[in-house]
């Protein structure tokens, strides 16, 4: 499909005044997904999983169809290591309880890099905490790279887990995932893959990847809000303990005593979202169909306007490589004098979408306020995405520098 031609699938995007560049937070929905969520609920509106009738049946098959499908994009050949839940968030959670808990004792030590989402953060603190265990940070360049050395020296015999984004979402660089996945390995541990901002961006295969677990969003690749995935390897789901308990994940119940489903239902307790799931599918459908190496190639287009034009602007600081490639869409700035969220809110007035603040990753903030002098702990971020258009990011550039100049702080 070409990029011009799919713009035309999103009806948000037909409002040629707005521009949003918001799209590490959330992607905008084509027409197909809407259609498939309104599908569901107009043709088989029922609890999957449970009736014997003809409804109920459809709406299993739906959703059993959309695991097959999204287990497919993510080179996932056995279906029960797919499991479906809210978002990458809940899918952290679920490894930070389940697996996390009952694999990490005291003196034992997880590593995760400064860059991390607090999504990525926050459960393993609560596992160190618990347990008494140490927690290590990787720390980074002033490009977010995180050395070999680094890895060397902070993944050792002591580390049980290794927890890394497989893209920052304030800078926009890959991490070395599968670096830290054979060193982790050799040591016995495991590594947990953030793949939030990975996943919208590059053809994913978490086996190439060297995952042991993989968390993913749905709504930052398409799909609709809350649905995601975790991917894990059966060997070690099969060994954790339910996150949740309820409905529909069980095999049998005495009054004191329960036995579990099997692979995958039994991480998915109670109802399960199979509209959202069916929406998903039609997500990564689209993706698919127009390929990630266009996909690639229109941010990068996109991404290299934004940092050639800003670069020139005096008073703008742009954060991380000068390298466009090395950015997945994510550009992440300040204006000299300016807070991030007076920049966003004038940007907003010019009908122009992009977040500004901390971006949940507080660690990464106070590391860059060290290490660039910033004013604040904050940032404004433009991210891009596919359906973006090269006229989006002139326009931006032409309103951004004005914005100092508007605040009162002169040119």
């Amino acid at each position: 499909m070409d990029i011009k031609e799919a713009r035309k699938h999103f009806p948000i995007l037909q409002d040629p005044a707005y521009i949003y560049f918001d799209n590490a937070a959330t992607s905008q929905r084509p027409s197909q997904v809407i259609n498939a969520v309104k599908g569901f609920y107009e043709n088989c509106n029922a609890n999957p999983l449970r009736g014997l009738y003809e409804w109920s049946i459809k709406a299993t098959e739906a959703y059993e169809d959309a695991r097959g499908r999204v287990a497919a994009h993510f080179g996932i050949e056995d279906e029960g290591e797919l499991i479906f839940v809210r978002n990458a968030t809940e899918a952290l959670n679920l490894v930070a309880y389940s697996y996390g808990m009952d694999n990490v004792g005291e003196g034992d030590e997880v590593v995760v890099s400064i860059m991390e989402h607090h999504s990525n953060i926050l459960p393993w603190q609560m596992v160190c905490e618990k347990k008494g265990a140490i927690l290590k940070y990787l720390e980074c360049d002033d490009e977010g790279v995180i050395s070999d050395r680094e890895l060397e020296e902070k993944i050792t015999s002591r580390t049980k887990i290794v927890a890394m984004g497989q893209v920052s979402n304030v800078l926009g660089v890959s991490n070395p995932v599968k670096k830290a996945a054979g060193l982790v390995h050799a040591h016995g541990g495991v590594i947990v893959v953030d793949g939030a901002q990975g996943a919208p961006h590059k053809l994913t295969d978490v086996k190439a990847l060297d995952a042991d677990f993989y968390a993913f969003s749905g709504h930052k690749m398409l799909g609709p809000m809350g649905i995601g995935g975790l991917y894990g390897r059966r060997e070690l789901l099969e060994e954790m303990q339910p996150f949740l308990r309820g409905g529909e994940m069980i095999e049998y119940v005495t009054r004191q005593s329960a036995t579990y489903a099997e692979l995958p239902h039994k991480f998915e307790a109670g109802t399960v979202n199979a509209s959202d799931a069916a929406g998903l599918s039609a997500a990564v459908d689209f993706l698919d169909g127009i390929g990630f190496a266009a996909i690639e190639e229109q941010e990068l287009k996109i991404t290299k306007i934004l940092l050639e034009r800003m670069g020139r602007m005096d008073h703008v600081h742009v954060y991380g490589s000068s390298d466009p490639a090395k950015h997945s869409g994510i550009v992440t700035f300040n204006i000299d004098g300016c807070h991030p969220h007076d920049v966003a809110s004038v940007l907003d007035g010019e009908h122009i979408a992009v977040r500004a603040g901390h971006h949940c990753a507080q660690p990464l903030m106070e590391f860059m306020q060290e290490k660039f002098s910033m004013e604040y702990r904050a940032t404004a971020r433009a991210s891009v995405y596919f359906y973006n258009t090269e006229e989006e990011a002139e326009r931006f550039c032409d309103v951004l520098s004005k914005v100092r100049g508007w605040l009162g702080y002169g040119a």
